[in-house]
């Protein structure tokens, strides 16, 4: 068994979109100007996560996973799963807004693209003033009427948008309309799926005048027309007790506040946990003496056998705790 915390080294996706954030903000380490992506754990073909610390240090997930099975990602989790890793953990800046887009549910992908589909959320950490998120319909919108907008080029006009600050959180099911608006720098849970169809992108070309493939056909059977009141998430933010943000069947993801220590007990728990450190500095204590610390922009995998062990923040750290429930 595994016995230790788990650092990956970040997978950084140059984008048209992208920008400096995820360095000047995140400490991450690259020369380009344009990095929209920073993936930190991930099993999707070609981009399998690196560990970059402790004892299997080199390694690559897929092989922890086949190595230790269930006491790394849970009984159940393995399964169902087997040497797949179920999420997708990614930091995200937009420096320029990003394609109006949504994602299939797992019947349609599996269909078209033998793929899971791709349920996500988002938790903003930082946005620019007036940024935005595009989310959902903000009108009863039929599929003649949305195939209307689109041909006419006035898709904004039915779409929801919303200024953002730190701390928001959106859940986005498979089916929703969704765009990340420029100046949001976000942290984004989400299945293993790297499947989008890409609706509407701003009539933007690269910097060959190509413009990118849009998906029109095959959105309109993967949209979801729901009118919500509001999208955003409310959640509670109690110092030193894991809050519930979002819970599905794909994860479950808490907000946990700390300014001191915390014991933690994952005990009952047959998962792995993920901790994503949205704000401050914390140090984790296992196995009675070891430690590890954890800045801002970093992710940390927590094996399922390893369910005990402290957390500590002088500076009122903000960690995302994510699981399989």
């Amino acid at each position: 068994m595994l016995k230790e915390p788990i650092k990956f080294y970040p997978i950084l996706k140059e984008k048209i979109w992208g920008g400096e954030k995820l360095m000047q903000r995140l400490q991450k380490k690259s020369d380009k100007k344009n990095i929209g992506e920073s993936w930190e754990i991930t099993s999707v073909e070609e981009d399998i996560s690196i560990v970059s610390t402790g004892i299997e240090i080199g390694k690559n997930l897929t092989e922890l996973i086949k190595k230790y099975k269930g006491s790394l990602v849970g009984e159940a989790i393995y399964s169902v799963f087997g040497d797949k890793f179920p999420l997708l953990i990614k930091f995200i800046d937009a420096k320029e807004a990003l394609s109006i887009q949504l994602h299939p549910n797992d019947a349609l992908a599996k269909k078209r693209h033998n793929s899971f589909g791709k349920t996500e959320m988002w938790y903003v950490m930082q946005a620019d003033k007036n940024a935005n998120l595009i989310v959902g319909f903000k009108k009863k919108v039929t599929s003649n009427l949305y195939k209307e907008h689109l041909e006419n080029k006035s898709l904004l006009e039915i779409l929801n948008r919303d200024i953002v600050t730190e701390g928001d959180v959106y859940f986005i099911p498979t089916g929703r309309v969704h765009a990340i608006g420029a100046g949001v720098l976000l942290a984004e849970i989400q299945q293993t799926s790297d499947i989008t169809y890409r609706i509407y992108d701003w009539e933007r070309q690269d910097d060959k005048g190509n413009y990118r493939d849009l998906h029109t056909e095959e959105a309109l059977d993967a949209l979801d027309y729901k009118v919500l009141e509001s999208y955003k998430t409310t959640y509670k933010k109690t110092i030193n007790k894991s809050e519930t943000i979002v819970s599905c069947p794909y994860f479950k993801t808490n907000m946990l506040q700390i300014n001191g220590e915390v014991t933690i007990n994952h005990s009952k728990k047959d998962s792995f946990v993920i901790y994503m450190n949205v704000y401050g500095n914390v140090e984790f204590k296992y196995n009675k003496t070891q430690k590890m610390s954890l800045d801002i922009g970093e992710t940390l995998l927590i094996p399922n056998s390893l369910n005990k062990f402290t957390i500590t923040s002088k500076d009122n750290a903000k960690l995302l705790e994510v699981y399989i429930e």
